[in-house]
Order: C-alpha cells, then structure tokens, then sequence
C-alpha cells in the first residue's frame, strides 16, 4: 500500500489588503444576497463572475420547497454567463453567504460538490483557469483556479 497526499494552497487576505477588482466583486456578490430566495434555510449566498470582457454577472441561490428543485448562486450566475456570453470566458468567481439573522458567514463558505463540477467544466469549456475567492466575514480565500477546489475532479477523458 501507498500512502499519497493531496495538497491545496491559496491565500487568505484580510479586507484591507484586498485589490480593489476583488472589492468590486465583493459589492456584486454582497449586493446579489439581497437577492437570494431562501425562505426555509434562511441561508442567503450570493456570487459575482467577471467575464473577459469587463463584464461582471451575478447569481443566488434559489431554494424550492422540494430542496433538490432549488439551485445554488455560483451554478446561477455561471450558467446566466454562459447562456448571455456563450463566446466569452469567465475570469473570476467570487462567492459569499449570509446565515440566518447573523450577517456574512464568520468563515468562508465553500461551493457544494455540485458547483465544483461546474466551474470545473466551465474551466474546460474556455481552456482558463477561473480565480476563485471565497469571502467571509473578516477575510477572503484566493484560490488560483477550480481545480484546486476539486483535485479529483470527473472530467471527458472517463467516457468512451
């Protein structure tokens, strides 16, 4: 038996070193909670993608009574960008959530499995890396890319 490791590296920022486009991204995601429809889980997220053209989109989740009829904020606005701009690629991807009546999430909340594998292939879909950043409360997680969210991920070269 072998024993291996799988290692991921990101950077954490405080608010105050931020670059200023990540704070753009930060007000478009912030603003997009507002947003959200979450009526039963009372956990409002929302996501702002920058495409490469300037372009900034934003989504939320949208629950349903019957849970898996909802959808996720990252999924929303990576699928608005892909239907609105099917020929520009998406550059950043900013995410952040609010719980409750407790405000922005003290941590970073991470995608579910689920939006792992989409901006995996949307990734693949442009050939480029798509920066991720995760916002919390008081700092933000930088990720170069979805795969270092999704190590293992499913991709083509399974099928036939």
């Amino acid at each position: 038996m072998k024993q291996e490791e799988l290692h991921i590296q990101y950077q954490r920022y405080n608010y105050q070193e931020i670059p200023e486009n990540v704070k753009e991204l930060l007000e478009h995601a912030r603003d997009a909670i507002k947003r959200a429809y979450a009526p039963y889980s009372k956990f409002r997220v929302g996501a702002a993608v920058r495409l490469g053209n300037g372009v900034i989109i934003t989504g939320n989740n949208q629950e349903n009574v019957a849970y898996p009829s909802g959808l996720c904020a990252e999924r929303v606005a990576l699928f608005y960008a892909n239907a609105k701009y099917p020929d520009v690629p998406v550059l950043d991807l900013l995410v952040m959530a609010e719980s409750g009546d407790h405000g922005i999430t003290k941590q970073p909340v991470s995608p579910c499995g689920s939006c792992r594998q989409v901006l995996q292939e949307t990734e693949l879909r442009y050939n480029n890396d798509i920066r991720v950043m995760l916002a919390g409360k008081d700092e933000i997680w930088i990720f170069e890319n979805g795969s270092q969210l999704l190590p293992l991920n499913f991709t083509d070269d399974f099928l036939p």
